[in-house]
């Protein structure tokens, strides 16, 4: 009877594991196909990317700059920032998670993505243009990055490719400061990155 019991218990694991799989990897909303474009932030377009684990190929600009994977998260973070501020990232691979070096003080460079990287209760509040960076879950291993597209006093909106077929591209977070410190509220927010000016590139 415990045999059968934990057979069992694998069977329906496995056929969990193979739904989750399948669903990941397949376009369940029918009001958009794979690759049409949802959003834009300054001309630069968000696609649909379906499924999360979708994948279309890499990307490469004409000079064969890695972009990413379409239309994964990262590749919209990548050519936004190679389109709108012709920024090229050091190292061009590696998940969403990977873009925020924990090694990095606040408001130190981040070497990998030549930009300066804030923690999640930083001194410097978050701008637009910031890559906001999310650490992963239990069913997204890989995290999730994003722009963001709009600041007020207390709250940060986001775009954001491939948040699922039938999640926004754009969200909104609360913004809070105490005592100096700006955290914007999400447990899986580590931080942002930022473009560095001229005299911190030297």
């Amino acid at each position: 009877m415990k045999k059968k019991l934990i057979t069992g218990l694998v069977i329906i694991g496995l056929l969990c594991c193979l739904a989750f799989s399948v669903t990941t990897k397949t376009n369940l909303n029918p009001a958009h196909k794979v690759g049409d474009v949802i959003d834009n932030y300054q001309n630069v377009a968000v696609y649909y990317n379906g499924g999360v684990d979708t994948s279309l190929g890499r990307n490469l600009s004409e000079d064969g700059y890695n972009l990413g994977i379409k239309y994964q998260c990262v590749e919209f973070i990548k050519r936004f920032y190679f389109q709108f501020y012709h920024h090229k990232m050091p190292d061009t691979y590696g998940h969403a998670k990977d873009f925020f070096d924990h090694s990095v003080a606040d408001g130190g460079i981040n070497k990998k993505r030549a930009l300066l990287q804030f923690t999640n209760g930083s001194i410097s509040a978050p701008e637009t243009g910031d890559i906001i960076v999310f650490s992963p879950t239990l069913f997204n291993r890989y995290g999730h990055v994003a722009i963001v597209s709009a600041v007020e006093p207390t709250s940060i909106e986001i775009i954001q490719q491939n948040p699922g077929p039938f999640s926004s591209s754009r969200e909104r977070f609360e913004l809070q400061q105490t005592e100096g410190i700006w955290r914007v509220k999400n447990q899986r927010i580590y931080g942002w990155l930022r473009m560095l000016n001229e005299g911190e590139k030297k």
